[in-house]
């Protein structure tokens, strides 16, 4: 997908109406999670930091909802992943479109990435 967007309404305009919405639920979830956060474009995709920290990056695919929380993010849940048979890559799961989004999988790994930044700050 050509970058041919500004901020992340820009971005979840360019999908149908389904995915819209899943982008949406997916983006207003994680500023539920924690304030303060920034929302910025990296890598051509939605992304989020925390204290000037990347925190999560999403982005919409044919298939599923690519959600990339870094290593860690991905390392300590990958069980997680196999139990609910999620693709999943060193950096990335893969949410599948079809089905609802796993928010209190979202949520631990949330958590677990905010831990992190907080812990390189001290």
């Amino acid at each position: 997908m050509k970058n041919t967007f500004r901020n992340i309404d820009e971005y979840i305009l360019l999908f149908p109406i389904e995915v819209q919405e899943k982008l949406m639920g997916l983006r207003e979830f994680i500023h539920a999670q924690v304030s303060g956060l920034e929302e910025y474009i990296g890598y051509q995709m939605p992304a989020f930091k925390y204290k000037g920290k990347p925190l999560v990056y999403f982005a919409a695919y044919k298939q599923h909802i690519g959600f990339y929380p870094g290593a860690e993010g991905i390392k300590k849940f990958e069980k997680d992943f196999k139990d609910r048979k999620y693709t999943y890559s060193k950096g990335a799961v893969q949410f599948p479109i079809d089905l609802n989004i796993p928010f209190d999988l979202v949520k631990k790994i949330i958590d677990v990435k905010i831990q992190e930044i907080e812990q390189k700050k001290s």
